[in-house]
């Protein structure tokens, strides 16, 4: 992508990180501030991973078991550079940006662009002051909106591109209605199993739009759509009552293969997968439900042929796992360019090669 080198080389990515992000450390998030270790704070910004600038919408709790959630950051590099290329782009179109977060990407905009042309939505009014002060004093004159961004901004339609920096389950049909026909938008698709669709929607002149999954990219919901997060410590009761089963099914087939993953979101909702590793190599596989407290677990051994299963609940979470993942191979394992999802005025459904296709998700 030549025609974005001139912009990542332009505008430098530590301008827009705040002075206090956040690391990982034994599994829970600390604290780096810049004034205290600069050199540390310096070479977060410029790795090629995302950056943690928010923990608990701002109000950090008291570090404990469950520990703190992470609710903004700066996209990895890399990922941004690949939903540039996606968003297709020419110097003069008008974009809105739904998600700004620190600022960085409506800075690559704007350098790309031109001044004026690059209107930026946050839900978070302490990330989109710093993200306004950033661009500011940068020198971009990037107009940024302190709101929802599931209902974009419609003084400034219509728009040549919409791109989502968030993550949507549900994509808001604002997002179309606030786009030019023959416009695009380019929206992270997630689902509570799988978080990393990448979608490019071409938008009709009905005023509809269909796309397909063009990349895998990751990122935070919408604050909309979060539902709720799973906990193992509040949503897992194991008990002697548990049923236990053992399955052949390697637990990498299902949740690191990521076509199946795709696959088995579309038909398993409210499954949060969580992956706990241990000292021996061995790792657990949990499928929680936090609405009805359903949970199964899958224990993984190096080298074993058969894995034990439990769970307990109001719902056989493994058993519609497993036979989200056979329907999946069924269809002869289609794979992530395969799939499309049409979004209406009532609603939006997923399809197979074709738009005729649709798939009952559940």
């Amino acid at each position: 992508m030549p025609e974005w080198r001139g912009p990542f080389e332009k505008v430098a990515r530590h301008r827009f990180i705040p002075d206090t992000v956040w690391v990982q450390d034994g599994g829970l998030l600390t604290p780096v501030d810049r004034s205290a270790d600069e050199a540390t704070w310096l070479e977060l910004c410029y790795r090629n991973d995302f950056v943690v600038t928010q923990v608990d919408d701002g109000v950090p709790s008291a570090p404990g078991r469950v520990g703190h959630e992470i609710t903004s950051s700066a996209s990895r590099p890399d990922v941004v550079a690949q939903m540039l290329a996606a968003l297709d782009v020419e110097p003069g179109m008008s974009v809105l940006e739904i998600g700004t977060g620190t600022g960085w990407n409506a800075a690559l905009l704007s350098e790309r662009l031109g001044a004026d042309r690059v209107t930026s939505v946050e839900v978070d009014p302490v990330v989109a002051g710093h993200a306004r002060r950033a661009l500011r004093e940068a020198g971009y004159k990037v107009t940024v909106v302190t709101g929802d961004g599931a209902r974009g901004h419609p003084p400034g339609a219509p728009f040549d591109r919409v791109i989502a920096t968030v993550a949507a389950e549900r994509v808001p049909y604002a997002w179309a209605e606030q786009a030019r026909p023959g416009g695009r938008v380019l929206v992270p698709w997630t689902t509570d199993f799988h978080n990393g669709a990448l979608v490019s929607f071409a938008v009709s002149p009905e005023g509809d739009m269909r796309g397909r999954i063009v990349g895998n990219a990751a990122f935070m919901r919408l604050r909309a759509q979060r539902g709720k997060r799973a906990l193992l410590e509040r949503d897992v009761h194991d008990s002697a009552e548990a049923h236990r089963s053992f399955t052949h099914l390697h637990p990498y087939e299902f949740l690191g293969e990521y076509d199946a993953s795709l696959a088995i979101g579309l038909k398993v909702p409210h499954c949060k997968p969580i992956v706990t590793h241990h000292d021996d190599g061995s790792y657990t596989v949990w499928l929680v439900d936090p609405w009805s407290g359903s949970w199964a677990r899958l224990d993984y051994a190096p080298g074993a042929e058969k894995f034990p299963v439990r769970q307990s609940g109001a719902r056989d979470l493994w058993r519609e796992v497993e036979a989200a993942y056979g329907w999946w191979d069924g269809l002869d394992r289609p794979t992530a360019d395969r799939w499309g999802l049409t979004v209406t005025p009532l609603g939006q459904y997923v399809w197979l090669d074709t738009d005729e296709h649709r798939i009952d998700a559940s």
